[in-house]
C-alpha cells in the first residue's frame, strides 16, 4: 500500500458525513503535494483521519476498511457521482473545482455543500449511434468494471456480470447467446471508430481504443469465469 505523508488536518470535523470525510482527506493528500493521488493514499489517509470510522471492525486501530472507502468514492452516493473527485488514470484521482469547493464549505461550517450544478452533457460523437452511445455509457459504469479497475475481480459477482451484458435474470437461452454476440460485435464498432481518435459519450466521458480494449478482455473474462452459471441459466430457460 502506497506511504502516505504525514498530514495535518485543519479541523477534525467529527459530523460530517463518510463522503464528506473521505473529501476533506483528499484534500489533505493535495495539500501536502500527493495530486494526483492514488486510491490506496486516500484509503490510508482517510483511516488516519478518522479511524473509528473507517477502521477495519474489530481491528480499527491496525487495519483500514479499504471496501468501505472504495465503495464510497465509486457507489452510487460516492464522490465520483457527486462531482468532487475525478479519475484522472487507473487508480488515480484529483479533486475536481467543485470539490475543492465543498471543502472551503466543510472548513467554514456552513453545513453540507448543495449538489453541484450539472451542465448540458457533451454531445456524443458525430455520427455514433445512439444505441451504440448507451451500451458504451452502460458498460463503463458497471459495476463489473468497477471492481476490476480497483483490483477487485474476485468481488465481481454473476449479478454483475448480467448487469454488464444488459441481460435480465431471466432471460431466454437464445437471447443470453445473442447478447453476449451483440456486446462483443458493439465492441467491435466502438472500436472502429475511434481509430483515428477520442470519443464523448452523451454522459460528457471521453473514451479511446484502450478503454474499450480494457472492456472487451473483462467481457472475455466475465463469460470464462461465470461459463457454468451461463449454462445453468440457459437450462432453465429451456425447461421453463
Amino acid at each position: 500500500m502506497a506511504r502516505v505523508k504525514h498530514l495535518t488536518p485543519s479541523a477534525s470535523l467529527e459530523d460530517c458525513t463518510v463522503p464528506e470525510k473521505i473529501l476533506l482527506s483528499a484534500h489533505d493528500l493535495e495539500k501536502v503535494g500527493e495530486t494526483p493521488f492514488s486510491a490506496e493514499s486516500l484509503i490510508v489517509a482517510s483511516w488516519k483521519r478518522y479511524p473509528k470510522t473507517f477502521g477495519l471492525k474489530g481491528f480499527a486501530d491496525h487495519y483500514p476498511d479499504s471496501n468501505k472507502i472504495l465503495a464510497s468514492i465509486m457507489g452510487e452516493k460516492g464522490l465520483a457521482k457527486k462531482g468532487w473527485l475525478l479519475k484522472v488514470g487507473q487508480k488515480t484521482y484529483v479533486l475536481t473545482p467543485d470539490g475543492k469547493k465543498a471543502v472551503l464549505r466543510l472548513q467554514a461550517g456552513e453545513g453540507p455543500p448543495p449538489a453541484p450544478v450539472r451542465t448540458t452533457p457533451t454531445p456524443a460523437f458525430k455520427g455514433l449511434p445512439a444505441e451504440l452511445d448507451g451500451v458504451l455509457v452502460r458498460l463503463l459504469d458497471s459495476e463489473a468494471l468497477y471492481k476490476h479497475l480497483e483490483d477487485r475481480k474476485q468481488d465481481i459477482t454473476f449479478a454483475d456480470s448480467l448487469q454488464f451484458w444488459g441481460l435480465p435474470e431471466k432471460a431466454k437461452a437464445e437471447e443470453i447467446d445473442q447478447q453476449l454476440v451483440v456486446v462483443r460485435s458493439q465492441m467491435d464498432n466502438a472500436r472502429e471508430k475511434l481509430e483515428k481518435s477520442a470519443l464523448t459519450l452523451t454522459n460528457g466521458r471521453s473514451i479511446s481504443q484502450d478503454d474499450v480494449d480494457l472492456l472487451g478482455q473483462l467481457h472475455s473474462y466475465l463469460q470464462e469465469r461465470f461459463a457454468r452459471h451461463l449454462n445453468l441459466m440457459r437450462q432453465r430457460a429451456v425447461k421453463s
